[in-house]
């Protein structure tokens, strides 16, 4: 029954798989050509920019002194078996289940630098008219993409939900 179930929820694994996979490794990237808080321009209105945030988002709690990070690392522990538990329950909501599978990749994106680095590598900079974006990463791209999700599955009829 394990195996059936996980069989059913693989492709949103997967998704989440990548989604560790491609952040890692532009975070590597990243780390390997900018120094910290060195900034290159890219465009009028986008610049890469290595951060180091040992906050949640937004910076949040990021002066804390160290203590957060073992809370964040929980936090992200819980929200993974919540995920997955959902994704168990609910396999044939595909759009919840891709917004879910965005979700999870990204979390654990982030955890993996938290737990490595102890900070989460930030590098994404968009900015207009003087005023800066928070600078993000492909994790934090994938969990706000996976929000929505949510909140577009949520809106929907709950037979186009399945069907979607």
């Amino acid at each position: 029954m394990i195996a059936a179930n996980l069989k059913r929820i693989a492709p949103w694994l997967a998704v989440a798989a990548a989604i560790v996979v491609l952040d890692q490794v532009t975070k590597g990237a990243i780390s390997a050509g900018l120094r910290p808080g060195e900034v290159r321009e890219v465009t009028s209105f986008f610049n890469l920019v290595l951060v180091y945030n040992r906050g949640a988002a937004f910076s949040f709690l990021s002066d804390a002194g160290g203590w957060q990070r073992a809370l964040f690392i929980g936090v992200a522990a819980v929200a993974v078996a919540v995920i997955v538990m959902l994704l168990l329950r609910h396999p044939q909501e595909q759009l919840f289940c891709a917004g879910l599978g965005l979700i999870l990749g990204g979390a654990l994106g982030n955890v993996c630098d938290r737990v490595v680095l102890g900070h989460v590598v930030d590098f994404l900079d968009f900015h207009a008219f003087g005023w800066h974006f928070w600078v993000f990463n492909l994790a934090d791209s994938a969990i706000t993409a996976g929000a929505g999700l949510l909140i577009l599955d949520g809106l929907l009829p709950s037979k186009a939900r399945q069907k979607s």
